[in-house]
């Protein structure tokens, strides 16, 4: 597997506050990461650097082997992401939105159209979608963001909590469309649900108080545990380090 993100060594400092300490690790093609960790521990600003939205204070993240810094734009052609809460224009339809997003991918003609219509069919938004986005469930304004972040068709995603708001089904439509897409591309999840990282990942980080604790398959987390529980071993991870801290 080609090696998709390289991170050595990043850290995040917003004056006093050291958000993300000193982490590093890498993301192959066909691997599913999550990234999981305890409210403010890092997770999002780690993620917001690797799309080039935050800057790092130190460090290095490449992308396709297009450093963040130095060829943003690449990285972004690269990248599919959705932020933290799915922001997007509430007063515009889902169909203008999606078609304002395929303005700003450049994508143009009969490819344009397929994908349009592949992914309204596969994030099943076929029902809203002359709807304002404002007036759509949380459940629905999360399968927007997921569908604008797939439109381009990239060979990396970055989903933040992807599978917020969504009901039980919904949430089992997500996690078997990240499994298919997994294939052929990398992706990192953002959950706090720790049974999604037993059923899509291939991989699982954990990281607490912008520290990087935990680095290996669901089964070394799950080993982690005495009672063979993901929960369980997860609590035992980050309540040791916020002992030791």
């Amino acid at each position: 597997m080609s090696q998709a993100i390289k991170i050595k060594s990043l850290t995040k400092s917003f004056g006093a506050i050291h958000a993300v300490r000193n982490v590093s690790f890498n993301v192959s093609h066909g691997e599913v990461l999550g990234f999981l960790g305890p409210n403010g521990a890092g997770k999002s600003t780690t993620m917001k650097m690797i799309t080039g939205f935050l800057e790092p204070t130190s460090g290095t993240v490449e992308v396709n082997g297009h450093d963040v810094l130095e060829n943003p734009l690449s990285v972004k052609r690269s990248i599919g992401y959705l932020p933290e809460g799915a922001p997007a224009y509430g007063e515009m339809t889902v169909k203008n939105f999606l078609n304002f997003i395929a303005d700003i991918r450049q994508l143009n003609g009969a490819i344009r159209k397929k994908r349009l219509d592949e992914v309204i069919e596969t994030i099943n938004i076929g029902t809203v979608i002359d709807q304002s986005i404002e007036t759509l469930s949380k459940g629905f304004k999360r399968r927007v963001g997921l569908a604008q972040a797939i439109l381009h068709d990239p060979n990396i995603l970055i989903l933040d909590e992807p599978t917020d708001g969504l009901d039980p089904n919904q949430k089992h439509e997500v996690r078997n469309l990240i499994k298919k897409m997994s294939k052929e591309k990398a992706i990192i999840i953002s959950t706090h649900i720790l049974e999604e990282v037993d059923a899509v990942c291939t991989r699982a980080i954990i990281i607490s108080s912008g520290e990087l604790l935990f680095d290996g398959t669901p089964t070394q987390l799950i080993a982690k545990s005495d009672q063979s529980d993901i929960d369980h071993a997860f609590r035992n991870i980050t309540t040791s380090n916020s002992t030791k801290s």
